[in-house]
C-alpha cells in the first residue's frame, strides 16, 4: 500500500504522542492491539456519535497502526485523489461488475499488510441488523476480524479480541455480537 498519514515517520511519531496525551487528558484508555501480521479487518462498535471518528483517530495514532478505510471512488476526484489515499482511503469503483467485497478481497490479496476499518452498523443510528460485508471480506481474504469496541461509560477503546470467522455467518454473528453486549457508545442514548 501507499504511504499514509498513519505511516509517515515523523508525523506518525508526533501524532502518536499527541494522541496519547489527548486520550490521557480526556480519561480514555486503550486496551489491546492489532494482530502481529498487521493483516485484518477491524470493526468498531457501537458507532453512535461523530466523536467516534475522532476517538478512532486518537486510538489508531496512539498505537501507531497503519489503517485504511473504504470510500466510493467519487470521494477521490483527480486533484485530491493522492491526498485521500494518503489519509488511508481505498477507492471502491461501484461501476465495476464486481462488488465491494470482491474489490476489498483483491486489495488484501495484493498486499502483505492491510488493516481496514469498517463500522458494521454502517450508520450512527441504532440499527436492527449489522451490515455483513466486513464478514465476507474477512472470509474471502482469509484474515481475522479484530472486534474493536467502544465503552463510552468506562472510557475504554478496546482492540482486544481477534475473531477467526468459520464461514458459518449465522453462528459467527451471534458470537461477534456477544462481544458488544453491555457496551455503550459515546452517545449515551444508544441502547
Amino acid at each position: 500500500m501507499n504511504k499514509t498519514i498513519f505511516s509517515t515517520p515523523l508525523l506518525n511519531q508526533f501524532l502518536c504522542y499527541l494522541s496519547r496525551g489527548v486520550l490521557k487528558l480526556t480519561g480514555w484508555s486503550v486496551v489491546g492491539c492489532l494482530p502481529a501480521d498487521n493483516k485484518c479487518v477491524l470493526i468498531g462498535a457501537p458507532h453512535t456519535s461523530n466523536w467516534d471518528f475522532i476517538l478512532m483517530l486518537l486510538v489508531i495514532f496512539s498505537i501507531r497502526a497503519d489503517v485504511h478505510w473504504m470510500g466510493k471512488d467519487s470521494l477521490f476526484p483527480k486533484p485530491f485523489a493522492a491526498f485521500m489515499v494518503w489519509l488511508g482511503g481505498i477507492a471502491i469503483d461501484r461501476s465495476k461488475s464486481n462488488n465491494t467485497v470482491e474489490q476489498m478481497i483483491e486489495h488484501y490479496n495484493n498486499n502483505e499488510e492491510l488493516v481496514v476499518i469498517i463500522p458494521p452498523e454502517g450508520t450512527r443510528s441504532k440499527v436492527q441488523r449489522w451490515k455483513t460485508g466486513f464478514y465476507y471480506i474477512a472470509c474471502g481474504a482469509d484474515v481475522p476480524i479484530v472486534l474493536g469496541a467502544i465503552d463510552g461509560k468506562n472510557k475504554i477503546a478496546d482492540l482486544g479480541e481477534v475473531f477467526h470467522p468459520s464461514g458459518d455467518i449465522d453462528a459467527d454473528m451471534i458470537k461477534i455480537k456477544q462481544r458488544y453486549q453491555g457496551k455503550v457508545g459515546i452517545n449515551e442514548n444508544w441502547t
